[in-house]
């Protein structure tokens, strides 16, 4: 039963990669052919789904996947709120950066923290300073 679960959750997580991918065509090219690409993947995600929904109807990635689209080619700002919201929503950093790219979104640039060691200045306190120390 284990095994079972596993392939379904590695079964979710290559499906919903795929979908992403073809979201980054799409957003890349624009082009219709790759639009229907980004439906397939959406229909085959929740084909997988209904079979843990009590709903046959269900159609989340379908609908998702429609809103995406015309968001891109509609540029507005709910468009552009709605493509934040799903850039927020990928974990992986690469593709969240390439699709960040395609879509003309600026991502907020990470701010390096440092964070001084918890020794500190304590770490060379009572030792003498290097300006008597001759080679």
């Amino acid at each position: 039963m284990k095994m079972d679960s596993q392939r379904s959750l590695e079964l979710h997580t290559r499906v919903l990669r795929i979908w992403h991918l073809a979201m980054l065509r799409f957003a890349v090219t624009r082009e219709n052919a790759d639009k229907l690409g980004v439906l397939t993947a959406a229909n085959e995600i929740d084909r997988v789904g209904r079979g843990h929904e009590s709903n046959p109807d269900f159609r989340f990635f379908r609908k998702t996947s429609t809103e995406l689209c015309a968001a891109i080619l509609g540029r507005n700002e709910a468009a552009e709120k709605m493509l934040r919201r799903y850039l927020a929503q990928i974990d992986e950093a690469r593709l969240k950066r390439a699709l960040a790219v395609a879509l003309e979104i600026q991502l907020p640039q990470r701010t390096a923290v440092k964070e001084r060691s918890k020794l500190g200045p304590s770490l060379w306190r009572g030792l003498p300073a290097r300006g008597h120390l001759r080679p």
